[in-house]
Parts: C-alpha cells; sequence; structure tokens
C-alpha cells in the first residue's frame, strides 16, 4: 500500500510542479519521478531551512511539490546551458 501512496503523491505533486513551471511537465511518468525526486529533495532541504508544513497527506504533497518545483527549476536550468 505505501508504494501506491508514494505514486499517488508523486504524481499530484509532479502535475502540480509542472503547472507552476511553465513547460516543464513530462507527462505522466514524468511527473511521478519528478514528485518522488522533489519529495526526496523537499525531506532534505526543507527540514535544513526550518520550514516546517503541515502534516499528514496533504502536507507531503505540498512538501513533494516544493520539492518537485525545485528539481524542475534546476533541469530546466541544465537545459539551457
Amino acid at each position: 500500500m505505501g508504494i501506491i501512496v508514494w505514486l499517488i503523491v508523486g504524481a499530484i505533486a509532479g502535475w502540480l510542479a509542472g503547472l507552476i513551471v511553465k513547460g516543464a511537465g513530462f507527462g505522466l511518468l514524468g511527473n511521478i519521478v519528478v514528485g518522488i525526486v522533489g519529495a526526496v529533495v523537499a525531506g532534505y532541504v526543507l527540514p535544513l531551512l526550518g520550514v516546517h508544513l503541515a502534516v499528514g497527506i496533504v502536507g507531503e504533497i505540498i512538501d513533494a511539490a516544493i520539492g518537485g518545483i525545485i528539481v524542475l527549476v534546476i533541469l530546466s536550468l541544465i537545459r539551457r546551458v
């Protein structure tokens, strides 16, 4: 069950990140990967910055979306080079 929840949270977070960072969406599978990678990035970066958001599934989606945005911005900067 945990993997299914990760995939759903990753898909939603990646989709949200793709909407916010225009032109950076990667389709359903790409959005899931971006969301999961974003969740890992956010799990590392946000506590270092002292940011504590809501708890539960909504908080996880918000954290993963923020991490996904960070990942998409970095990828778009790499693409430009």
